[in-house]
């Protein structure tokens, strides 16, 4: 029996305190049937939020994990144990994770430099495939795999989650809305994150440009994704500065020193004239991010704070301010406490969720393939210009990488 249209139950779904309800007593905390089998791939802290969120979504189950790490397996296995009496399938390699027969799709939540390699294989098994940023460390391996994923004849869906944050994704609403958008025509754009160091990783791959691809391109391709939606234009150049002033100085691992930016500003022109920025620092004792939009009809201040107090002032904020031409707008986004505590680690809830509506034909805003490689693009240029010091043409750094797009 349908329910039809109803107030999503997944926050009651699953609760403890109604398992004494027998299943046919269940109609409103009665959750879809799984429908599709997942297996994960790399199951470090992001892969685990994975296994979470695919849980708690309930359109899809994981089937199996592969990871040569021990330690991750037996976390995931946990991740697993909290949403299913099923037995998680360990998969003993990687070939037979990515054509295992029992599953639709596969989630890639590998280092960096994996990548690659990884993808190459999985479009082997033609199932669906949900890839985590960045697509690659480098602009020729994100070429290519822009190249595999506009070809691919399942989903190939990118992982650049920020899209989905509470704040960011009202920000769209706001400004891509079907309404208008509430400060007029973008003129400018500017991004910052200011955030305590990189956590620590199996091989402390995460330390080293070599297997991270640097800071811009590992940690910051969500906001260059975030500057290329907002303007809605190509990137001309881009001019950054940045170094590792701080964090990891000195620190060693596996007779390597580690090499990864902590600080960057970078400026980007777009065709359409919108002038965007970025500043980052990796030192900070908190979290925070902040987005502002100026346009020609009002101005926009989006954050996000969480910084670790008794007395907390962490949350969620947007300021819209239009003058006397029109109301001005001050909103708290969130999503309900269950979801709202997925995307810490790389998986939000509503990512998962148009996961499922593509594989169902659904269109939705995921990012694509090509908006990956654009991100990676920014990128790669801000990184290019802090070691030359000179403004870098978008035109002149795909060429000097045989991509023309």
């Amino acid at each position: 029996m349908s329910k039809g249209k109803m107030i999503s139950s997944r926050v009651y779904q699953g609760n403890p305190a109604f398992n004494y309800l027998p299943d046919g007593d269940k109609y409103f905390l009665a959750g879809e049937k799984p429908k599709y089998k997942f297996n994960v791939i790399g199951t470090g802290i992001m892969g685990q939020e994975h296994i979470r969120v695919t849980m708690l979504e309930g359109r899809a189950t994981v089937n199996g994990v592969f990871d040569p790490n021990e330690g991750s397996v037996a976390g995931a296995k946990a991740q697993f144990a909290q949403y299913s009496d099923d037995e998680l399938k360990v998969h003993q390699s990687l070939e037979a994770a990515v054509m295992d027969p029992d599953v639709d799709g596969l989630i890639i939540a590998t280092p960096n430099y994996t990548h690659i390699d990884l993808v190459k294989e999985a479009i082997k098994s033609g199932k669906h495939i949900l890839l985590e940023k960045p697509i690659a460390t480098n602009l020729q391996d994100a070429y290519t795999i822009y190249e595999i994923g506009e070809e691919y004849p399942a989903v190939f869906q990118i992982g650049l989650q920020y899209r989905y944050k509470p704040t960011y994704r009202e920000v769209i609403n706001q400004v891509k809305g079907g309404s208008g958008s509430a400060v007029g025509d973008i003129k400018s754009i500017s991004i910052l994150e200011h955030r305590i160091p990189f956590l620590d990783k199996v091989d402390q791959w995460n330390k080293f440009s070599e297997f991270s691809g640097d800071t811009l391109v590992e940690k910051c391709c969500h906001y260059f994704d975030l500057l290329n939606l907002f303007a809605g234009a190509r990137p001309v150049d881009v001019y950054a500065s940045g170094g590792q002033a701080v964090n990891f100085v000195g620190y060693e691992y596996d007779g390597k020193t580690s090499d990864i930016l902590d600080n960057a500003l970078v400026i980007v022109n777009y065709e359409n004239g919108v002038r965007a920025s970025f500043n980052l620092c990796m030192f900070a004792p908190f979290f925070y991010e902040e987005l502002i939009l100026c346009g020609d009809e009002g101005h926009l201040k989006a954050w996000e704070k969480e910084d670790f107090l008794p007395q907390s002032s962490a949350g969620t904020g947007i300021d819209i301010n239009r003058g006397d031409s029109q109301p001005s707008l001050r909103i708290t986004p969130n999503y309900p406490a269950r979801i709202q505590a997925t995307g810490h680690h790389g998986a939000t809830f509503m990512e998962h969720i148009d996961f499922v509506n593509n594989i169902d034909g659904i269109e939705t805003p995921t990012a694509t393939a090509l908006e990956g490689l654009w991100s990676i693009a920014v990128a790669s240029a801000a990184q290019e210009s802090i070691k030359t010091g000179q403004v870098v043409k978008i035109n002149d750094h795909l060429a000097a990488n045989n991509i023309n797009i």
